[in-house]
């Protein structure tokens, strides 16, 4: 309640008394404890006031001042590669420097007027792609191509749709059948999914193929050369409807994310700088850039990494709580 809305109740019964009314029959008709009008005189005549004050006080597990100034420090480093608070605070506790809640740095953000670009809301589906496959790396690969015009150049792609992780990719000038069998081989090779004699992985012991290749229905893809290749490899084709990219969001949404994060490799016309430029990005985006879908990591799980570094997180809040409460209620005594 305003200041001037308690003077204006404080008139009101001042009248009433002055005309005969009882002090508590008029504040009982203007819905006022007789009590709390008694006190604010007794604040008016104290302070000369009738503003609220602040209430003072804290809770004790509130960040700190030093964690204040990291948070910000963290936004101003790594806000345009991380675009979001809830990247933010992960980004925080991986490199140790600081461990705060998503919330925790929203609020941050908001109090000093700090704008964070934010990323478009991608619901999650309800179940996962090809739920009878092992929900493991290495399981399942999506891949496609998109064009770079300026630089004349197709690049394909292969990402693990369970870790995100970009596992190859292969720049050319022309959408074969060649071109995709070179671009599995040496992702095979560099997954060591081939013995010492180069054979292909084997099938389960359930008889599921150990490798699934998910793609849409583009000439290379349904080539029958690549066809061949691919059961050659023990790999089993997974095509989405044709017309229906939604089938192939992973490999979009990478495509998406490839070019909107690292804009300037559509502005590149050199295919040898291209080459080296995707070569880089392929490094940063496996090592530095997270991962909302994979609980903001890095694709460290395809690795193993994943839960130690989830792991470390946790006791990391845990710590920077106690530390907070203790140093909180230090200060307080």
């Amino acid at each position: 309640m305003s200041a001037e809305t308690k003077l204006e109740l404080l008139g009101l019964i001042d009248t009433a008394v002055g005309d005969g009314w009882s002090h508590t029959r008029a504040c009982a008709v203007l819905q006022l404890a007789d009590v709390r009008a008694h006190r604010w005189r007794q604040r008016l005549r104290d302070t000369g006031t009738l503003e609220d004050r602040d209430p003072g006080g804290g809770a004790v597990h509130g960040i700190l001042s030093w964690e204040e100034a990291e948070i910000l420090d963290l936004i101003e480093e790594w806000g345009p590669v991380d675009r979001s608070h809830r990247k933010i605070a992960h980004r925080g506790s991986r490199l140790g420097v600081v461990f705060v809640s998503a919330s925790t740095v929203l609020r941050v953000a908001l109090k000093h007027k700090v704008h964070l670009p934010g990323e478009p809301y991608r619901p999650r589906p309800v179940m996962p792609a090809l739920p009878q496959i092992p929900w493991e790396r290495n399981r399942i690969w999506i891949w496609d191509a998109t064009h770079f015009t300026r630089a004349g150049r197709v690049a394909y792609a292969i990402v693990d749709v369970v870790t995100r992780y970009w596992i190859g990719y292969l720049l050319s000038s022309e959408q074969t059948s060649t071109q995709a069998q070179l671009l599995f081989a040496r992702a095979l090779e560099d997954q060591h999914l081939l013995d010492r004699d180069g054979k292909p992985p084997e099938l389960d012991d359930d008889g599921i193929p150990v490798l699934i290749a998910w793609s849409d229905n583009g000439t290379e893809m349904t080539a029958i050369d690549t066809r061949k290749f691919m059961a050659l490899m023990a790999i089993t084709q997974h095509h989405g409807r044709p017309g229906t990219p939604t089938d192939q969001a992973h490999i979009e949404s990478f495509f998406s994310h490839l070019k909107g994060d690292w804009p300037h490799l559509v502005t590149i016309r050199e295919a040898a700088v291209l080459d080296a430029e995707l070569a880089r990005v392929r490094r940063e985006y496996n090592t530095v850039r997270l991962h909302a879908s994979i609980g903001y990591v890095t694709p460290d799980e395809h690795h193993g990494r994943g839960p130690s570094i989830r792991r470390a997180r946790s006791a990391g809040l845990r710590r920077a709580r106690a530390e907070r409460i203790k140093e909180n209620r230090a200060s307080k005594t």
